[in-house]
């Protein structure tokens, strides 16, 4: 089984509805091209330690974002046949990393 992070839309970024960064968040602007949000995925995931993991990169249309609901975050499980087999409520106060690891055992039939 193999996992991803989906970068979409930087919720954060100094130029956008709601900024915030410093300390130890990544301050970000919003890209306007895909090379640009490449690389602010590179950081901000470098920044939550994900970097482990491989990351695809939601275009500049935001075309992941609108059809799984991703915005500001969501778990979402993908089925082999690519379909959704669990999908999280908003986050980060509505998804529970637990569910999600039920679902992956559920999924793999552990």
């Amino acid at each position: 089984m193999q996992f991803y992070v989906v970068y979409i839309r930087e919720a954060h970024a100094i130029d956008s509805a709601a900024p915030m960064g410093g300390g130890a968040a990544p301050i970000v602007e919003d890209p306007l091209h895909l090379a640009e949000r490449k690389k602010v995925a590179r950081t901000c995931m470098r920044a939550i330690e994900l970097e482990e993991l491989d990351a695809l990169v939601d275009d500049v249309t935001d075309e992941a974002a609108r059809a799984y609901g991703g915005w500001p975050d969501r778990l979402v499980l993908i089925d082999v046949n690519g379909q959704v087999a669990y999908q999280s409520k908003p986050g980060p106060w509505g998804f529970d990393p637990d569910e999600l690891e039920q679902a992956i055992l559920l999924e793999s039939g552990l």
